[in-house]
């Protein structure tokens, strides 16, 4: 479905089956927003590692008055995604990259 080079330097992928998933059966709420996950992870404001899962990455994208998050993990070099949402808040956890620098 894609493969989008983020600002950390790796590409993270999603299949058509994967997004068809979370776009109908986790958050329907997504289901005409790829391109609004693609430019999460391509040109986030913000990338947070999770509080409960150190492996995972939270990119973050400001669409006021909320935001959208995509889940992302990278294994053996390659990223994938895990979930995307929409979010009143940026969870807590580690900033690992900063649109602000």
């Amino acid at each position: 479905m894609f493969n989008v080079l983020t600002p950390l330097g790796f590409y993270v992928r999603c299949t058509k089956e994967w997004w068809e998933y979370i776009s109908t059966v986790k958050h329907p709420i997504l289901g005409s927003r790829l391109e609004d996950v693609i430019a999460t992870l391509s040109d986030p404001l913000e990338v947070r590692r999770s509080t409960k899962d150190p492996a995972a990455l939270l990119f973050y994208r400001a669409e006021p008055p909320r935001f959208l998050c995509a889940v992302t993990r990278k294994e053996n070099g390659e990223g994938f995604l895990i979930t995307a949402y929409p979010t009143d808040s940026l969870k807590q956890g580690e900033i690992i990259w900063s649109a602000s620098g």
